[in-house]
């Protein structure tokens, strides 16, 4: 079996269904969300991701017709083989299906599966695998986010009343690489939770919203670390209340791909489904810089796209496990920008260094508080490379690499990444257009 190809293709597919519309309204649910509850009922310890032939005849033109044909709706863009290919699968292997999505450019259908209880889901897979109706087979895998709640003279002077309180915009001289660039021009896309969209400090800055979980715009609105990752990037400067982004002049665009689980005190997490779908409607994008403020195992389909997305040219910024271990998804994938949190020990060899503990940021409701973990490391960063991309938007993510780890200076004992340095690097280098 082609796995490889037909894996990356079956995400890159989903970007139909997922692509943002850039004349919507602020979230788009219905076209992209995942039937209600679908995504909640995922277990990433023993469901499976399989992908079965889908050929489908041309549309018919007659009232009433599509190309169901005689599909039930639970199987939306499926043809007659593929609904009849994996109801024998699901009879034979025993198996429940929990959500589906088509994959029209190459004629194949996915779905997420529950086996039955007591199988052995290696075995499973390894079986599936072989079947010749199966086109893909392999584990739904779990991600989560990384969080933890808890100078200079000639610098632009803010208004915001909670900017000389902003740690991370304070250490990495943010206000004086504001001087040449406020990352003018440069779209952000930040796949995470929700963020709330009528925050005083990121109203108006975000552009395309995706919600790949559910349709509960309440919930997109009320999530916390997107909204976080969101302001410490690009909250609105000069505005007289709260404070301000290392890109004050960038755009975002949010992909919803994880939420917050039923259990108390739990941290978002997000799955191979959902994080897949949203990596896709990234890549219809013109999005130069990705913001993965997340991680977890590696994963072959997701590790696929996420190349997909890197040989275009974009910018992927991730965060370092709590471990430290650079081996799962995204951290261990080749290109990606890997951020710590600042650190008196020495960094693993082309990790950068950023500022992530007691950071001051939006939260939903219109507030602000401190918060820490490499998520918000990150979100300085991606920042940062918003300022860089708006003076150098030819830069390549190997030249911004280098750039962030030669510029990085010494705070408080730490070695980490500075703005200001970045900024005038390009500079010496001749590299800024303007």
């Amino acid at each position: 079996m082609k796995t490889g190809l037909v894996a990356l293709s079956c995400l890159l597919a989903m970007s139909t269904a997922c692509a943002p519309a850039r004349s919507m309204p602020p979230v788009d649910t219905k076209a992209t969300a995942t039937p209600a509850g679908a995504v909640v009922r995922m277990d990433s310890q023993r469901d499976i991701v399989l992908a079965v032939a889908n050929p489908l005849a041309p549309a018919s033109t007659h009232a009433g017709s599509s190309l169901l044909g005689y599909a039930p709706s639970a199987h939306y863009g499926a043809g007659q083989r593929a609904i009849s290919e994996l109801n024998d699968l699901k009879r034979h292997y025993d198996l429940q299906e929990v959500s589906g999505w088509p994959i029209k450019t190459l004629d194949l259908y996915c779905v997420v599966l529950h086996p039955a209880p007591g199988v052995d889901r290696d075995q499973l897979i390894a079986a599936l695998q072989k079947d010749e109706r199966v086109q893909l087979a392999q584990p739904l895998q779990d991600y989560s986010v990384y969080s933890s709640d808890t100078d200079g003279a000639d610098a632009h002077k803010y208004n915001d009343p909670y900017a000389d309180l902003q740690r991370g915009f304070v250490e990495t001289d943010a206000a004086l690489a504001h001087n040449a660039s406020q990352g003018e021009g440069v779209r952000v896309a930040i796949v995470d939770t929700g963020v709330d969209m009528t925050h005083p400090d990121l109203r108006g800055h975000i552009g395309d919203t995706r919600n790949v979980v559910d349709d509960d715009t309440s919930a997109f609105d009320h999530d916390s670390h997107g909204t976080e990752v969101a302001g410490i990037i690009a909250a609105i400067g000069d505005n007289h209340q709260g404070m301000v982004g290392i890109a004050p002049k960038a755009r975002l665009s949010v992909y919803k791909a994880c939420w917050y689980p039923a259990e108390a005190h739990g941290g978002a997490r997000c799955n191979s489904f959902t994080l897949a779908k949203a990596l896709a409607a990234v890549n219809d994008t013109d999005a130069r810089i990705v913001n993965l403020s997340l991680g977890g195992p590696a994963d072959p389909l997701l590790s696929k796209l996420l190349a997909k997305i890197l040989s275009e040219g974009r910018i992927v910024i991730t965060a370092m496990p709590p471990d430290g271990k650079l081996s799962g998804f995204p951290d261990g994938a080749p290109g990606v920008i890997v951020v710590r949190t600042s650190a008196t020990t020495p960094a693993p060899a082309g990790v950068v260094s950023a500022p992530g503990n007691d950071i001051l940021t939006t939260q939903p409701g219109g507030g602000y508080d401190f918060t820490s973990g490499s998520s918000m490391a990150t979100a300085h960063v991606s920042g940062i490379v918003a300022l860089m991309l708006s003076l150098a938007p030819g830069l390549d993510p190997a030249s911004v690499h280098a750039i962030l780890l030669a510029s990085s200076v010494q705070k408080h004992g730490m070695l980490e990444v500075n703005a200001a340095g970045a900024v005038a690097a390009l500079k010496r280098a001749g590299k800024a257009v303007r």
